[in-house]
């Protein structure tokens, strides 16, 4: 099999309509053996205000900041994230790709732990630990599975739903998800569309961290950043070449990813 590459895309171009300019250009690419796994958290908040819930979200003590998913923000989230998978397949069909929307439940293809407490940092700035609601931290994916679908000439389009060990639907983190993915899958890229130039750090694009490096700006970045950042972290560390943040709103934003153009985390 030729070389994989995991390409996420975030939820502000999700929000924004641009991801069909990454869509469009993956076309164009050459790329062969993708994966696809996409965002959408824009698009669950205003869902759940539309539905009259107001979207709650909790601080770790790392400074990660995340949804905090109840049952009734699960049923959004399984909801609005399956409706983006499929239309993202729809327009990749059009193409002339062959994709599939599927979730890390479908064949319990990804399996995660349900977090059942959380430490959190509160607005006054103490930890406290609350009910770990429907969240969950993957521990297993299945390589052969995604393999199989690629053989078959399918792009698996990945929305970040995880089956739990007691039968559970969690919600995970798409950055994360498609980090363990690409590790699991023995990626050689993780591409991850924002809708910025890359790890900017005091107006600067960084161009290329070392994974020391990238540790040490993890604590200088901000929400959202920080875990797009973590996730190439955390694919390097296990064996992927290449973990690049770049934008999706230029223009050929797949064109320029692959010559690099964005922020790189390499092993040295």
């Amino acid at each position: 099999m030729n070389q994989i590459a995991v390409i996420k895309i975030g939820g502000s171009l999700i929000s924004e309509g641009e991801y069909i300019n990454v869509l469009n250009d993956i076309k164009n690419s050459g790329l062969q053996n993708i994966i696809l796994v996409h965002g959408g958290g824009n698009e669950v908040s205003k869902m759940q205000k539309a539905l009259g819930k107001e979207p709650v979200f909790v601080t770790s003590p790392e400074g990660i900041r995340s949804r905090y998913t109840d049952l009734e923000t699960l049923e959004i989230f399984n909801m609005v994230m399956r409706n983006i998978g499929t239309k993202i397949a729809s327009h990749l069909n059009s193409l002339g790709f062959k994709a599939i929307n599927i979730s890390g439940v479908d064949a319990s293809f990804i399996k995660a732990e349900r977090k059942k407490k959380l430490i959190i940092i509160d607005e006054k700035g103490r930890r406290r630990v609350i009910e770990g609601g429907y969240t969950g931290r993957i521990k297993e994916v299945d390589e052969s599975f995604l393999k199989n679908l690629l053989n078959l000439g399918l792009i698996p389009v990945v929305s970040p739903i995880a089956s739990g060990y007691e039968g559970e639907i969690l919600n995970v983190d798409g950055d994360r998800g498609a980090s363990a993915i690409a590790r699991s899958v023995g990626a050689s890229k993780l591409i991850i569309f924002t809708n910025v130039e890359g790890v900017i750090i005091d107006g600067k694009v960084l161009d290329k961290l070392s994974l020391s490096e990238a540790k040490e700006t993890l604590k200088k970045v901000g929400p959202g950043m920080d875990k797009k950042l973590l996730a190439c972290i955390e694919a390097v560390e296990n064996g992927v070449e290449i973990g690049l943040i770049a934008s999706g709103k230029k223009d050929k934003p797949v064109e320029a990813a692959l010559k690099g153009i964005g922020t790189k985390v390499v092993k040295e």
